[in-house]
């Protein structure tokens, strides 16, 4: 999956966690993105939050501390 269809789709369940209060939007958007996306979808997610994060909203970066980082391939 393209980097960018990644950050569209995490930023996408940001805006939605956004009408929430702050910390459940942080807490539901982490557990959305663990439960849902496969590993190698975490992996590459991580590959761009270490990278700095290019495109994603604040929250989805507040988040990816909740997440679930995969073990290397």
């Amino acid at each position: 999956m393209s980097a960018e269809k990644l950050v569209h789709m995490a930023n996408q369940i940001s805006l939605f966690m956004e009408s929430k209060p702050h910390a459940e939007g942080v807490e539901l958007l982490a557990s959305h993105i663990n439960d849902f996306w496969e590993p190698r979808m975490r992996r590459q997610f991580f590959e761009i939050v270490d990278a700095g994060g290019q495109g994603l909203r604040p929250l989805v970066l507040e988040a990816s501390a909740q997440i679930r980082r995969p073990k290397a391939a």
